[in-house]
């Protein structure tokens, strides 16, 4: 049985599907930020669940598939009906390169779902458009993924990547009801909320939003951007005087950032990678405070004023895990 918890179902788009405000991105399961145990790795999905996130995202390509095995034994051990959680894994983004033939992504489907130990995915995403040919997403993958659905092994379509003007160039181009989800990342925190720009074009579209990365993949923590991190030493700096600022006041970058991102209620959910069962007790956490408290106007609005001469200031895509 799953806790009773306040943590908020938001509807995504069109599906009928209903995934809680917070979801869990399995990368770091695949080792991506260090080592994750496969006891661990059951432990924090175990918890993950019973605090009520019932969505969980992850692809072939985080650790070379090994966060789609950690996450199918995590899924596995929670011995619930499959219908009580949403799993979302990606294709044509592999450890090898990119492939987006539909030769390709129909054999990837196979491979995601043996190493998940599931008959279906809730939703199947194009990895990463960007690095590949966006017609070809149009006239080969996508078709090839909307016959996927024919056999049950994919309920809903999805495409993921960093430049939101792939999702506007992609479903300018495919039939209507072709594409259900689009995954966005680092494109809604308080350093960058320009998904915000494209979020009523997607309504429009009936297109359900989840937007991954709160943290701008480690710029909003108090130990600061990876060494890959691809963005600008001007957008590096800003955000550790803002993690400081915060510090300072007693208070947790992260925290503020993930609650910022909850604000908007078209956003389906929010996504986030989860490497410890601690970091999943501090997301929930954060989300119910949201939800009962509201936002710490003061110190956010004290961020959004740091972080002033570098809003919106992208970085090209790269080495970064989406």
């Amino acid at each position: 049985m799953m806790a009773a918890n306040p943590l908020e179902q938001r509807p995504l788009g069109k599906t009928g599907l209903k995934v809680s405000c917070v979801g869990f991105g399995a990368s770091p399961l695949g080792n991506v930020f260090g080592v994750v145990s496969e006891s661990d790795a059951i432990a924090i999905v175990r918890r993950a669940f019973h605090l009520g996130i019932n969505f969980f995202d992850t692809s072939p390509y985080y650790g070379g598939t090994l966060s789609e095995k950690m996450l199918g034994k995590g899924l596995k051990a929670l011995e619930v009906p499959r219908n009580q959680y949403i799993v979302s894994t990606k294709c044509g983004r592999y450890k090898e390169g990119f492939d987006f033939s539909a030769e390709r992504v129909t054999k990837s489907i196979d491979e995601s779902l043996e190493r998940l130990q599931l008959d279906y995915v809730d939703f199947l995403q194009c990895h990463d458009i960007e690095f590949g040919s966006l017609d070809q997403i149009v006239t080969e993958t996508l078709p090839a993924l909307v016959k996927l659905k024919e056999t049950g092994k994919v309920k809903f379509v999805g495409i993921t990547g960093l430049p939101l003007e792939v999702f506007t160039y992609v479903l300018e181009r495919v039939p209507p009801g072709t594409v259900d989800v689009v995954l966005s990342y680092c494109h809604y925190g308080i350093n960058d909320n320009t998904l915000e720009e494209v979020v009523p074009y997607l309504k429009s579209k009936g297109v359900g939003i989840i937007s991954a990365s709160p943290l701008a993949m480690g710029l909003l923590t108090e130990s600061g951007a990876p060494d890959w991190h691809p963005a600008s030493p001007q957008l590096k700096a800003a955000c550790e005087a803002a993690a400081a600022h915060c510090k300072e006041k007693g208070k947790n970058i992260s925290k503020l950032a993930l609650q910022y991102s909850l604000c908007n209620k078209d956003i389906s959910t929010i996504l986030v990678g989860m490497n410890s069962v601690k970091q999943v007790d501090e997301n929930v956490d954060a989300a119910i405070e949201f939800a009962t408290v509201g936002k710490d106007e003061k110190t956010l609005a004290e961020i959004e004023g740091i972080l002033k001469p570098v809003k919106n200031q992208t970085w090209a895509s790269g080495i970064q895990q989406s």
